[in-house]
């Protein structure tokens, strides 16, 4: 089984509860990238064109990391800041991989190996 991708929307009533959520749940984030086994990226970030939403994104080495990653503290500190800041909408996929590389080649256009000459 391959890598597994993570994308959601977390959506909040105002932009200071939004960036009060990127604030807290930063040392979390830190955290889960550095000390969880399997976890290649865990990203929240302040959407940029969307003043109340925040964008995630995580990659995981596998189905079993992620469930790992459901049982572990900093994802019960992370739901515990999140639904004390007050989120009103959410959206989430989890995607797993069956093929990737990268997506240019040598001359900065799109990689043939990937996509076809």
């Amino acid at each position: 089984m391959g890598q597994v991708i993570v994308v959601a929307r977390l959506d909040f009533a105002t932009q200071e509860q939004r960036d009060e959520a990127v604030r807290l749940t930063t040392p979390v984030q830190m955290g889960t990238r550095n000390e969880e086994a399997g976890c290649h990226a865990y990203c929240f970030a302040a959407d940029p064109g969307v003043p109340t939403r925040i964008q995630v994104y995580e990659l995981w080495e596998d189905r079993q990391s992620l469930k790992a990653h459901f049982d572990h503290p900093y994802y019960a500190r992370m739901v515990e800041i999140l639904r004390g800041i007050g989120i009103v909408d959410t959206a989430n996929q989890v995607y797993a991989i069956g093929e990737h590389g990268p997506v240019y080649g040598p001359d900065g256009k799109a990689n043939p190996e990937f996509f076809g000459s």
